[in-house]
């Protein structure tokens, strides 16, 4: 991800820094994903690691003053950059990513990802439900859509639990392209899903429940 990316990115969605900053917001960027990289420890640590390398003398801003950052930069630039580096990285000679000329690929979802207990994230997760009332921490859905040979990501969704694995993949649907194979296990064998990805001009091998009863045609 080079800096002239994240620049474009910066002014395509409008969230470059107004004035000369000693936090800008291409630093940012870099910031944010430096704490997926290193996720179990505090801003402070994460930011100690993304600039331990750099020659001179280097700014030791507060947690406040990183936390502030990451409000500035907002979401919209790391989808943004999401998307345009989203896709398949198998090549044709590839080995692994096809099947007699399909690309195979598969939902994945996870519903185990726990989130900071506030408000904000409550109102728009709601609370999770554990075996002597609510859990501590509100969780989060993400399904991915990706290339089973590079485990390449293609296409992501999020949101709350409560809505299911399927809502999730209805959305991914679209990404699917005719050169594709979808693998799937019997979380994604409803009639609909299956309608829509035939409709994308895909392919699919999807595991069924043993209670299913094919119409005989």
């Amino acid at each position: 991800m080079p800096p002239e990316l994240v620049d474009a990115i910066l002014e395509e969605t409008k969230t470059r820094e107004r004035r000369l900053r000693d936090l800008p917001s291409r630093v940012g960027v870099y910031f944010v994903l430096a704490l997926g990289l290193f996720e179990h420890v505090g801003a402070a640590l994460v930011w100690q690691k993304l600039t331990g390398g750099l020659p001179g003398t280097v700014s030791a801003p507060s947690e406040k003053a990183l936390r502030d950052l990451r409000r500035r930069i907002g979401p919209l630039p790391m989808q943004r950059l999401f998307e345009v580096l989203a896709g398949p990285l198998g090549q044709p000679s590839t080995p692994g990513v096809r099947y007699r000329g399909w690309r195979t690929v598969a939902f994945d979802g996870c519903g185990s990802i726990a989130v900071p207990d506030h408000d904000r994230n409550r109102g728009w997760l709601g609370r999770t439900l554990a075996r002597f009332g609510h859990g501590g921490f509100p969780k989060l859905m993400l399904m991915t859509l990706c290339e089973t040979g590079t485990r390449g990501l293609i296409a992501a969704a999020f949101g709350p639990t409560a809505a299911g694995e399927l809502a999730y993949a209805h959305r991914l649907v679209p990404r699917l392209g005719d050169d594709m194979l979808l693998l799937g296990d019997r979380a994604f064998d409803s009639n609909g899903l299956l309608e829509e990805v035939a409709a994308q001009g895909a392919q699919f091998l999807v595991r069924c429940k043993s209670s299913r009863r094919f119409p005989v045609l």
